[in-house]
């Protein structure tokens, strides 16, 4: 009884550690873009992540249109005390991702 248990065990360890499923590959109609970030995107980014971050949860650049982060970062800008050129690589970061 022993044995049949301990073998149970082992066979329920090695399915759970089976191999993953892959990630699903995107269809001919979605476009993925894949941007290697630049120093200045760099720039942007972790200023986007350490001042944003401090008041809410970041959001991926792609959850909004261009024309719909226009204004959110205008005025979260202002709220953060951030100047024209940190808004401008924040900026930059975001539509570079979109």
């Amino acid at each position: 009884m022993k044995n049949i248990l301990i073998l149970a065990g082992l066979a329920l360890f090695m399915v759970s550690c089976g191999s993953k499923k892959a990630a699903p590959v995107a269809s001919a109609n979605e476009t993925t873009k894949a941007v290697a970030l630049t120093p200045e995107l760099e720039a942007g980014k972790s200023l986007y992540e350490n001042n944003c971050a401090k008041c809410h949860k970041l959001f991926e650049p792609k959850k909004f249109t261009k024309e719909e982060w226009t204004p959110i970062l205008v005025k979260m800008g202002k709220k953060a005390k951030l100047d024209d050129t940190q808004m401008a690589s924040i900026t930059n970061y975001i539509d570079s991702q979109l």
